[in-house]
């Protein structure tokens, strides 16, 4: 398994990040387990999650993924075999937002409880919180590294600027600076992500981790109309967004270029974001070990460039 150093972070992860946002939501604790069991046997290494991960679920407690987790380490007793990603910063409940420093503290040793360990690998702003300084969120994160809770940071959904902005406060005043971006980024949804913030994140060595790279499943090619929205809790939130003649373009492509390798349209959209050089890995959750093992398999595809051209220029 070839690992990459996320940033200059020292923290090495697998070409591909288990996301751990199904967790307790789409798929319950037992199934939770074997696809964490599937991903690690296979030599992966990297589990995303969030401290807000599934409260939107009905009768859902806050942290049901991080507490997932924390059992299935507790139960398997393989803490160094991987790296877990958490974030703060989304609301929790009243008063429970932001990146503030006493927030920070807070969160981060409630998560440590749910995840039944003394330390996270990466901790992440989840969103910008403009209210509070950057140099005081910063700060706390120092705090958190001395302490060894923390072995390094990351942003997420951070705006170029933002980001910039926050690396510069770290060289200025000899603080952690953020080790990776966590945006969003997929073969339809890259607007955000090219151009600036991802010139940013090339210059400065930021290792990148996008999340949604399969568009809530829309790259699968799960989704063609309408009437099969209803396949998954995702589905509704798909239509409106996804399903346009430039979706269809994108669909019509992966059926082509999957034909061609003998593969998949999920595989080869998996495909395309490794094969980019600012990607350190993106983020992919499974539901089931069928889907755990055709994602897995995306690893092994190597598209040609005549490919990735043909991609890009949808």
């Amino acid at each position: 398994m070839l690992m990459k150093e996320l940033g200059k972070s020292g923290v090495e992860i697998s070409p591909l990040v288990l996301g751990g946002n199904v967790f307790g939501w789409t798929i319950d604790e037992a199934t939770s387990f074997k696809v964490l069991d599937a991903f690690v046997s296979y030599g992966f290494n990297c589990i995303d999650t969030a401290d807000i991960y599934a409260t939107w679920a009905p009768g859902n407690k806050a942290g049901i993924s991080e507490t997932i987790i924390g059992k299935w380490l507790k139960q398997n007793g393989n803490r160094d075999k991987v790296v877990i990603a958490t974030k703060v910063g989304k609301e929790m409940g009243p008063g429970k937002k932001g990146l503030s420093k006493s927030y920070i503290h807070s969160a981060l040793d409630a998560s440590l409880k749910r995840l039944q360990t003394d330390y996270v690998d990466l901790y992440q702003s989840h969103e910008d919180d403009p209210h509070t300084p950057l140099q005081e969120t910063l700060e706390a994160y120092a705090e958190l590294i001395d302490q060894g809770k923390v072995r390094a940071i990351g942003a997420s959904n951070f705006d170029a600027t933002r980001l910039s902005e926050a690396l510069q406060v770290s060289k200025e005043n000899g603080l952690p600076s953020y080790q990776s971006l966590q945006p969003l980024f997929n073969l339809y949804d890259r607007a955000d992500f090219e151009g600036k913030l991802e010139t940013a994140c090339t210059e400065n060595n930021i290792g990148v981790i996008p999340y949604s790279s399969l568009a809530s499943g829309f790259l699968t090619g799960k989704y063609r109309s309408v009437n099969d929205l209803s396949k998954s809790p995702r589905g509704s939130g798909i239509g409106k967004k996804y399903l346009t003649p430039r979706g269809n373009r994108l669909l019509n492509a992966l059926d082509q270029i999957a034909e061609k390798y003998g593969s998949s349209p999920a595989k080869v959209a998996l495909a395309w974001l490794m094969a980019r050089p600012s990607v350190t890995a993106p983020i992919v959750s499974a539901t089931n070990l069928s889907q755990l093992n055709d994602i897995i398999d995306s690893t092994k595809l190597h598209l040609d460039s005549s490919s990735i051209e043909v991609l890009n220029q949808i």
